[in-house]
């Protein structure tokens, strides 16, 4: 398949990341599907849509028409069925759940198209782990975008030992498409680039919280005062999910059973507290709840 002849994207998943990838398909030309079988989310997600294009209107970065011509592109769906007939291009945006992602996939290699790419946008379940819940793996990768999607660059492709290569240069034009500035990656690792040196400074900074050497504040300080990265990874954190955060911790260290794999008692608190970020209102700082 060629890039170019991609016309249709469905996003699995309509929380915060498959909303934002979902927007960005239809700002940039694609008819899009942002499908979620929670009611509530599509709303949120519709509502999110109206607010961001009413908002790049107000700062000059679009017209009113092309506006209105990327909220007529994006299509909002409970059932998923009818909506992925015609889709050449899935991103599935699920929960970081091995167990749902599978039974996904199962539902997609029999409602999509022969010719359609599943990807997933998990950021360490590898699509190995998936792919043969489909009776396509050659087709099946993951795809990650980077939190928020609509503004951040990199997006990395990691292709399997399942994955055609004709698959991986597909998604990596795609992203291309998108304005992104895709990364390849030949072969599967935990974690795939950005996220093993994001996960060592996280963890330094989770065991440096719960050992009372310094507080979040500090430490965020210390890593955009001197490092010179731009946010520091509590906020960070805050921003992409704490739930998140423990969710994946706790989905490996069941697969390693490696103590030193279980999340940070800090984590586990905010967790079981629902202090869950900026999405609750509350995390490592306090925000307006969204």
């Amino acid at each position: 398949m060629d890039p170019n002849m991609i016309s249709t994207i469905s996003v699995i998943g309509a929380g915060t990341m498959g909303r934002q990838i979902a927007l960005l398909a239809a700002i940039s030309g694609f008819r899009t599907n942002c499908i979620d079988n929670n009611p509530g989310q599509v709303e949120d997600a519709r509502a999110f849509t109206i607010s961001y294009l009413q908002g790049r209107v107000d700062k000059g970065r679009l017209t009113d028409e092309q506006a209105q011509q990327a909220g007529s592109r994006l299509h909002f769906a409970s059932d998923f069925v009818e909506a992925l007939k015609e889709t050449d291009f899935v991103i599935e945006a699920a929960v970081e759940k091995l167990e749902v992602k599978r039974e996904l996939f199962s539902q997609l290699d029999r409602y999509c198209p022969k010719h359609a790419i599943l990807a997933t946008n998990s950021s360490y379940i590898v699509s190995s782990r998936i792919a043969d819940a489909t009776g396509r793996p050659e087709k099946v990768c993951n795809m990650h975008f980077f939190n928020p999607a609509l503004v951040m660059k990199c997006v990395e492709v990691v292709k399997g030992v399942h994955t055609s290569e004709e698959t991986a240069q597909v998604a990596v034009g795609l992203a291309r498409r998108l304005n992104k500035e895709p990364v390849l990656l030949n072969k599967e690792i935990y974690g795939f680039l950005v996220n093993r040196i994001f996960s060592s400074i996280t963890s330094e900074a989770l065991y440096l919280i719960d050992m009372g050497i310094a507080s979040p504040e500090d430490i965020d300080s210390a890593v955009v005062n001197a490092l010179g990265h731009p946010m520091g990874p509590c906020r960070l954190m805050d921003m992409n999910g704490l739930d998140f955060a423990y969710i994946r911790r706790m989905e490996r260290y069941r697969e390693t059973d490696d103590p030193a794999d279980k999340p940070a008692v800090i984590l586990v608190e905010k967790y079981a507290r629902g202090e869950w970020g900026k999405k609750t209102g509350k995390g490592f700082f306090e925000y307006e709840k969204e």
